[in-house]
C-alpha cells in the first residue's frame, strides 16, 4: 500500500486507488515521467472535499453532502467498498453542510465541516463517539491531531483554535489568530517531532509559521504564493522540509538551513525574545532546524524554496509525501509523482 494513492474526481464524483510501484522516475532529469496505473475506482456521492488513509486498506472520504465514509480496499479481488457510513454527519437544521475535511488516527477520525461542527468517531463503532456543537460561527475549512487527545482546526476568520477531547465542555483550550485583516486559513499541519511548531496556509498564499506555546500570533509570516494556498505539510521524517500547492499553479519545497553552530534562536534577530524561551528541546530534537521554523528568516539563507512542477500549472489542490515520493493532484485532472524529492 505504500505504492499506492488515491484520488477523488470533482465532476463524475468518485475515488480511484492507483499504483505507481517504480513508474514515474527514470533519471534526474524526468522524474515526472511514466503513468500511474489505476487499481480500481468507486462512485462517490457528492464531491470529495477531503480523503485520508485510516490504515493500509481503509480511505476516509468527507463529502459535500455532509457524509463521511469509510472505503475498504479489498485486495484479493482489486475493488473498492463502503465499509461504513455517516449520512448526515454534518448538516445544517434545513439541509446538508459540506464535510470540509477529515484526520485519522486509528481507530479515531475527526471531521470539520461548513455548519461549524467537530464530529469524533471511532471506526470500530457504528455511532458518533462525540460532536462539539457550534465549535465555529464560520467555516472550518480544515483539521489535524496536534496529540492523541488534541486536534488543531482553522477557519475562514484566520483563527487557528486547539480543542481538547478530554475536556468536556464545548469550547477551544485556546485560540491563536492572524493580526489585521481576518484572512481565511485554507490549510494546517504539525511539526512530526515538535508537536507545538504548526504550519498554516490559506487565502493570501502565505505561510504561516506558529508556536502554540507562545502568545496569540503567527511566528513567522513568508510570502510563498501569489493566490490560495490549498494545502501545507511538513516532511513525516525530515521535518527540516515542507511542501505547499496554490491555486497559482505552483508546488513548493520549503527547506531550512542554518550555517552556524549556534541555535538561531539565540543569535538574536526579531524573534529573540520569544524564541529564546524554545532554548531547551526535548531529547533527540534538531534545536537549529526547528527554530529555523520559528525565526523564518530566509533572508539570511535559512530557509530555501524550489519549485517542485516541471512547469506552471492548473490549480495544484492537494499534495502528500513520503520517503523521496512527492504526489500532487491539480484542476487539470493530471497526477505527478516525483521519487526524486531531495531529502
Amino acid at each position: 500500500m505504500t505504492d499506492c494513492v488515491t484520488t477523488c474526481h470533482f465532476q463524475d464524483n468518485k475515488i480511484s486507488l492507483w499504483s505507481i510501484g517504480d513508474n514515474g522516475v527514470s533519471g534526474m532529469d524526468d522524474e515526472f515521467e511514466g503513468d500511474p496505473q489505476l487499481v480500481c475506482e468507486y462512485k462517490h456521492n457528492g464531491d470529495v472535499m477531503d480523503l485520508q488513509f485510516l490504515d493500509q486498506d481503509r480511505i476516509v472520504t468527507a463529502s459535500s453532502t455532509g457524509a463521511v465514509t469509510i472505503f475498504r480496499h479489498n485486495h484479493n479481488n482489486q475493488t473498492l467498498s463502503v465499509s461504513q457510513l455517516w449520512e448526515r454527519a454534518h448538516h445544517y437544521p434545513c439541509g446538508k453542510a459540506p464535510c470540509t475535511g477529515v484526520v485519522c488516527n486509528s481507530p479515531e477520525i475527526v471531521t470539520v465541516g461548513e455548519d461549524g461542527r467537530i464530529i469524533l468517531f471511532r471506526s470500530d463503532q457504528e455511532g458518533v463517539t462525540r460532536t462539539i456543537e457550534n465549535a465555529d460561527s464560520s467555516t472550518i475549512h480544515a483539521v489535524t491531531f496536534l496529540r492523541t487527545t488534541e486536534i488543531l482546526t482553522v477557519n475562514s476568520i484566520g483563527q487557528l483554535k486547539l480543542w481538547d477531547f478530554r475536556q468536556r465542555g464545548n469550547e477551544p483550550s485556546q485560540i491563536l489568530s492572524l493580526t489585521g485583516d481576518r484572512v481565511p486559513l485554507h490549510c494546517v499541519d504539525r511539526h512530526p517531532n515538535q508537536q507545538h511548531i504548526v504550519a498554516t496556509g490559506g487565502q493570501d498564499g502565505m505561510l504561516c509559521i506558529w508556536d502554540v506555546r507562545q502568545g496569540k500570533m503567527p511566528f513567522s509570516l513568508m510570502e510563498a504564493h501569489s493566490a490560495e494556498m490549498w494545502e501545507v505539510h511538513f516532511h513525516p521524517s525530515n521535518p527540516d522540509h515542507l511542501f505547499s500547492c496554490s491555486e497559482d499553479g505552483s508546488l513548493l519545497h520549503w527547506e531550512t538551513s542554518s550555517n552556524s553552530d549556534t541555535p538561531s534562536f539565540l543569535q538574536g534577530g526579531r524573534n529573540a525574545s520569544i524564541t529564546s524561551r524554545s532554548a531547551i528541546a526535548p531529547a533527540g530534537g534538531n534545536q537549529s532546524l526547528i527554530s529555523a521554523w520559528l525565526t523564518g528568516d530566509s533572508g539570511k539563507g535559512r530557509l530555501e524554496t524550489t519549485h517542485m512542477l516541471p512547469s506552471q500549472t492548473l490549480s495544484v489542490n492537494s499534495l502528500d509525501v513520503l520517503g523521496q515520493c512527492l504526489v500532487c493532484g491539480t484542476d487539470g485532472e493530471a497526477i505527478y509523482v516525483n521519487r526524486l524529492v531531495p531529502i
